[in-house]
């Protein structure tokens, strides 16, 4: 199943307060100020609310076979909670969307949650903080999207990328709803114990709908249901030092493993363990049994690798990386790839290669769907519309990425399914707002959002056929 691309439900629709929706915490997060680039928000985003048709017919034009996006929770129950109505002018515009994909030819791929929980459920008992309740609301959220979808919908992700909802909204403060120990940034969190909290609360949840899923709704309609993870590759900052290529795999762990290896293997990675002792949550009898097993897929974003160098001494307490340093140079001085427009993105095509082996190996060959790759070029934002619109960093980035997968697959027998490119157009990218863009489509915000094909878009199909017809 090759896809030109995905979209998240915040990053583009806009229409926030429109037909019935509630405040996600991104609406919430976005009026801190300082917290996103520029001042930005979702507001109006690329108004794809408005104009899914006109972005369904660019998916077409584009060749896309396939499309995920995600649900944005609070447009069907704007409240969020189990006791709170729900939304009927929200849930049709997503039945509708899958209507006129399915019409158009392409399959849908439902993200249930891509980071933007209701508003209401964060205030009222702390959101994802809160196991008990959450996992009850979120059951009843994923029991009206299937109830509504699941017979014409066959391909659906939990959660996506719970390491950042945990990390980045719970420790660093990057994210929403932004708690974190740093006083400077938050006045509430506490980065030592909170991600591994969250972390576990989503676990929870995500096997709870996956048992749902499976007795309930899959008998009846078919379809596989799993969760997406986000990781880069580790090279050793020193590949001559044994503690470096120790710390790799550390770093992979913390990052990829502390999700995956409690779904295959029913628990914790014992370098989390070791290092975080009973910070990290305890798993009952009932959540193993809930939570082992419930991936028919294994769904990974990717987008670039790092060099790890291993720390010396006790990991403070906030620390979520392994007690590692993570750079972008090696010890020769090397770079892991070229330059972006985002600080943390190096390609390094191999690196993806070596990351699809790892996963295999380590979890005894899973269907593997990449579910997000892309990357931002330099100075895309500032260039002329013409100039932007010739994106050869990326064509070159999308040929070399799919190339290592096509490798992956046919000289490693690596189980990998699906790819999906980040993004079908530049939007509303988190904390970075709209200066940094991902896109295989420009966006003219100045200009009513006006939608223009870069070079990208074209290229994807004749990247896809060429490995479609020669795996």
């Amino acid at each position: 199943m090759a896809s030109l691309s995905f979209t998240t439900s915040y990053q583009i629709e806009g229409a926030v307060d429109e037909d019935g929706r509630g405040p996600s915490i991104w609406d919430a997060f976005c009026t801190k100020p300082g917290k996103i680039a520029s001042g930005h928000n979702g507001d109006v985003a690329c108004d794809s609310y408005h104009r899914a048709e006109e972005d369904i017919a660019l998916l077409k034009r584009y060749g896309a076979m396939a499309y995920r996006f995600s649900i944005s929770w609070s447009r069907v129950i704007p409240f969020g909670g189990r006791n709170d109505p729900v939304n009927e002018q929200g849930l049709q515009y997503y039945i509708k969307l899958v209507d006129n994909l399915l019409a158009a030819g392409i399959t849908p791929l439902i993200a249930l949650f891509h980071w933007d929980l209701p508003d209401e459920l964060d205030k009222r008992y702390g959101g994802l903080l809160n196991k008990q309740e959450f996992v009850a609301d979120y059951v009843n959220y994923a029991r009206v999207i299937f109830n509504a979808l699941s017979p014409k919908v066959k391909y659906w992700i939990t959660f996506n990328e719970p390491w950042c909802s945990s990390v980045l909204g719970y420790n660093t403060g990057m994210l929403a709803p932004g708690r974190t120990s740093d006083r400077s940034k938050s006045p509430e969190g506490d980065g030592a114990t909170e991600p591994w909290i969250v972390g576990h609360n989503l676990l929870v949840a995500h096997g709870t709908v996956v048992k749902i899923f499976r007795e309930e709704y899959q008998p009846l309609y078919g379809g596989e249901i799993g969760i997406t993870l986000n990781g880069d590759w580790a090279e050793p900052w020193d590949p001559e030092s044994a503690a470096d290529v120790e710390a790799c795999d550390r770093r992979m762990e913390f990052a990829i493993s502390w999700f995956a290896d409690p779904i295959y293997f029913g628990h914790y990675p014992k370098t989390m363990i070791a290092q975080l002792g009973n910070r990290l949550p305890q798993w009952t009898d009932k959540e193993v049994a809930l939570v082992k097993d419930s991936n028919d897929f294994f769904g990974m974003n990717h987008y670039c690798s790092t060099f790890v160098k291993t720390e010396i001494g006790k990991p403070e307490r906030t620390d979520t990386v392994g007690n590692v340093d993570i750079l972008l140079q090696n010890k020769a001085g090397e770079w892991i790839g070229p330059e972006t427009q985002s600080t943390w993105l190096r390609p390094s095509a191999i690196g993806f290669r070596k990351l699809l082996n790892w996963l295999s190996d380590r979890y005894g060959q899973p269907k593997i769907y990449v579910t997000e790759n892309g990357t931002s070029v330099k100075g895309e934002n500032d260039l002329p519309l013409e100039q932007a619109l010739k994106d050869d960093f990326r064509v070159q980035y999308f040929e070399d990425y799919i190339g290592a997968m096509a490798e992956a697959y046919t000289y490693d027998k690596v189980n990998v399914r699906a790819y999906m490119a980040w993004s079908m157009m530049d939007n509303f990218e988190w904390a970075e707002g709209y200066e940094t863009r991902f896109g295989v489509t420009f966006i003219d915000y100045q200009n009513n959002q006006k939608r223009y094909p870069k070079a990208s878009a074209t290229a994807m199909s004749n990247i896809f056929a060429k490995y479609i017809k020669n795996p």
